[in-house]
């Protein structure tokens, strides 16, 4: 059995790490790291980040070091990106085939040894097939190392993995752009009419070619912007190509007027450096949420009830 999810991928959200596995009680435990390398060693890229043509050949180096005191053999493999569930990036299973870069990199032999406290320089290559589409790719090269852990049903294999990121772009035309929908809104508010909040989810997609992350942006206003309320929100994370992630939102202050309109939108925004030109413009989303003080409202159709049959009792005395 393998875990998957964070158990299962320490450290892939970020683009070079350092992972951990367990020792006996009286022993250090045993450490590793991975990063892109180069003819002079590692240097200062955070990721393998590559523009190329459909059918190209590239040549890399990925550094795997050892920072324990005994040599240590890990499984080296690449994989496609996925999402995990906190909405980061991150790598399929070990045991899930790739389809994508992860299926382009050749890495030589699936294991590499390390000896105490050293670093290993892996060259590799990443062939592009000749019908690989436009726009960006990711996925990573992982060191793992698999350990028997025991719970109380026996023992469990545990894959501790790290990864450095991948990132493809392949040339042919890029259409960058996301898309926000399946908009849902709920009124939190004192029945009397104060103002009250609104509480908004939405999802953003990326359904262009290219990576991008995005500020999202809510408006609330009534009839004829009355009232009008904004939120900004903080950055989403990168989204790849076919990514979405779920968002959401309270906007405060909001007057009970009535029909309310809610318009969400998500601005996108370059990721990882790469200029666009020109950006592609926002994508909004119109809502109608109904806010009324029923209440309130109810309370006023007894005052007014009221002062109607008065008056009415009134004339009827003054007419006899």
């Amino acid at each position: 059995m393998r875990p998957t999810g964070p158990l299962a991928a320490l450290l892939l959200t970020v683009a070079a790490g350092l992972a951990a596995a367990p020792a006996a009680a009286d022993s250090p435990p045993v450490t590793w790291g991975i990063v892109p390398s180069g003819p002079d060693g590692p240097g200062e890229r955070a990721a393998f980040e590559h523009t190329v043509d459909p059918g190209a050949v590239v040549s890399d180096v990925v550094a795997v070091s050892n920072y324990t005191e005994q040599p240590l053999t890990l499984a080296l493999y690449a994989s496609d990106a996925v999402r995990n569930t906190q909405g980061g990036f991150d790598l399929l299973p070990a045991a899930e085939a790739p389809t994508g870069v992860g299926s382009w990199v050749d890495l030589g032999e699936p294991t590499v040894t390390i000896p105490a406290r050293s670093r290993v320089d892996v060259p590799f290559r990443i062939a592009v097939p000749a019908d690989a589409t436009p726009g960006d790719h990711a996925g990573g090269i992982v060191a793992g190392l698999t350990t028997r852990a025991a719970t109380g049903e026996g023992q469990v294999a545990v894959d501790r993995r790290v990864g450095a990121r991948i990132y493809l772009r392949v040339t042919g035309t890029l259409r960058p752009g996301l898309t926000v929908d399946d908009v849902r809104l709920v009124f939190d508010g004192p029945p009397l009419g104060q103002p009250g909040a609104v509480r908004v989810e939405y999802t953003v997609r990326n359904e262009g070619n290219v990576r991008l992350a995005g500020r999202p942006a809510v408006r609330v206003a009534g009839p004829f912007g009355l009232g009008e309320r904004g939120w900004t929100g903080e950055p989403l994370p990168e989204l790849l190509p076919g990514d979405s992630v779920a968002g959401s939102a309270v906007v405060g202050g909001v007057w009970q007027l009535g029909p309310m309109d809610v318009d969400v939108e998500v601005r996108p925004e370059t990721s990882g450096g790469r200029a666009l030109e020109p950006m592609p413009p926002p994508d909004v989303a119109a809502a109608r949420l109904w806010v009324v003080p029923w209440l309130a409202l109810a309370g006023l159709a007894v005052v007014v009830t009221a002062l109607v049959l008065r008056r009415r009792r009134r004339r009827r005395r003054a007419s006899v």
